[in-house]
């Protein structure tokens, strides 16, 4: 789900929380070492996000937040804020070149380049994360 988050709407909120979650806690946040990804820079999205980030001509970049339920993925264009949310059962993640992640949900995707190892350290993070917090499968009863 695509969505602008620039301006305050009850509305908006609401769905996000139904989709990921609400914010972890203080507590939470400590125990987890964070919740937010460095500065990614985009090197390929789809077209949707696309259309969007052609808008502006500032350097394509997006920050990823981890919430209980799944990520939120969020970048800028123009003056307007829009968030991709992605919950943990509809997210895919690529490792495909030696430094580029590919975040998949549905027909939306963001590709962003991993040049750093506190980013190889943060995708690692929500895959585990992901793993640790998946419902029961029916094959572990």
């Amino acid at each position: 789900m695509l969505q602008n988050i620039s301006y305050n709407r009850p509305a908006i909120k609401a769905k996000i929380e139904t989709e990921v979650g609400k914010t972890f806690t203080l507590l939470e946040r400590m125990r987890l070492n964070g919740i937010g990804s460095p500065k990614l820079h985009i090197t390929d999205t789809s077209i949707e996000i696309q259309n969007l980030l052609i808008l502006d001509n500032n350097a394509k970049t997006c920050n990823i937040e981890m919430r209980p339920n799944g990520i939120i993925v969020m970048f800028r264009s123009i003056l307007e804020t829009y968030a991709l949310i992605i919950p943990y059962y509809k997210l895919t993640l690529y490792k495909g070149k030696a430094e580029e992640y590919s975040i998949y949900r549905d027909h939306y995707f963001i590709k962003v380049k991993a040049n750093s190892p506190a980013i190889h350290k943060f995708f690692r993070k929500i895959i585990d994360y992901k793993a640790d917090n998946a419902p029961s499968q029916i094959d572990d009863l």
